[in-house]
């Protein structure tokens, strides 16, 4: 935790940046994320989506955010039923009434998603903010998100490239323990897993007819279903057992119990041995959700604080 808070400082993010130039910033956008989750639970995945999706492309920088044509970043395929921007934009709005040019789209975002998950059941913490919005949004600067259907080596590689280790993959696969997915990222692994067809062997043979009634060859591909089957609506560390036991809905999970060290990160959880020493899934996900956030974020002079979201100033 000391390393983290020292990358804090030196990165110019810090907790309460705000608290001088517009107090009331995050009880805004934290009552407006409150009034999303209410008419939808299913926004708190949507906007915890949003930040990691944001991230991984520029580093958290808003750059998702640029609605300017065809070309801008959230068309990627990369990022596809990625969604939240009219939540982000709502409290963009009600923070420009109060403080204008102050808070920026990036910290807006960090900060939606911070408060997506007590409201799920998940824990509260502090994010330190100071982001500055990104002047950049290219499609082609989003071809190496990482994706469902990548291999477990692929997946490491992609977060060591970000700074993030072996645990961060795991913990942040674990935010997928609420919210859904939609059949459109499931067919591969239900039908086409090997080259000729075949489901994934690793899905529980309990868990496969299942998920081939909801998604069904040649179906409906907009069909939603939980990424954590018997849990989606409270953030816990049911996902991480449903992966052990072959529930892993989407692929991307279900490769974290393959690899020798993903999987004895996962089993950490569940030391029924030493319960008094296991190390706290709450605890180290706000850590690697915290570290996310650091992704190459822009500080000081650099970047812009956008005036709306969806566009550059």
């Amino acid at each position: 935790m000391l390393t983290l808070l020292i990358g804090i400082c030196e990165g110019q993010l810090r907790i309460g940046f705000y608290a001088e130039t517009c107090p009331d910033a995050e009880s805004i956008v934290r009552a407006v994320v409150q009034d999303a989750i209410l008419s939808d639970a299913n926004v708190a995945a949507i906007l915890l989506r949003l930040h990691f999706h944001d991230c991984f492309v520029e580093g958290c920088d808003g750059s998702i955010l640029i609605e300017n044509g065809p070309s801008a970043e959230r068309h990627a395929f990369g990022h596809q039923g990625v969604g939240g921007f009219e939540v982000i934009e709502k409290a963009k709005a009600e923070l420009e009434s109060v403080c204008r040019g102050v808070v920026s789209c990036a910290d807006i975002v960090a900060l939606a998603a911070r408060d997506a998950i007590p409201l799920a059941n998940g824990p509260g913490f502090q994010v330190p903010t100071g982001r500055r919005d990104g002047r950049v949004s290219n499609i082609s600067l989003a071809v190496d998100m990482p994706d469902v259907s990548d291999t477990i080596q692929q997946l490491k590689a992609k977060f060591l490239q970000k700074g993030l280790t072996e645990k961060d993959l795991v913990l942040l696969s674990g935010a997928h323990t609420i919210g859904s997915t939609a059949c459109f990222f499931m067919t591969k692994r239900l039908y086409n897993f090997f080259p000729g067809g075949g489901s994934d062997p690793a899905i529980n043979p309990a868990l496969l007819p299942e998920l081939k009634a909801r998604c069904p060859q040649g179906g409906d591909v907009n069909v939603r279903l939980p990424t954590d089957r018997g849990s989606e609506q409270t953030f816990d560390n049911h996902i991480f057992q449903n992966i052990r036991d072959g529930f892993a809905v989407l692929e991307s999970d279900a490769r974290l119990n393959d690899d020798e060290t993903t999987k004895s990160i996962l089993d950490s959880y569940f030391d029924f041995l030493n319960p008094f020493f296991r190390p706290s899934f709450e605890a180290d996900f706000v850590e690697s959700f915290l570290k996310m956030g650091q992704i190459g974020v822009q500080t000081g002079f650099q970047g812009e604080i956008r005036h709306a979201c969806a566009a550059f100033n």
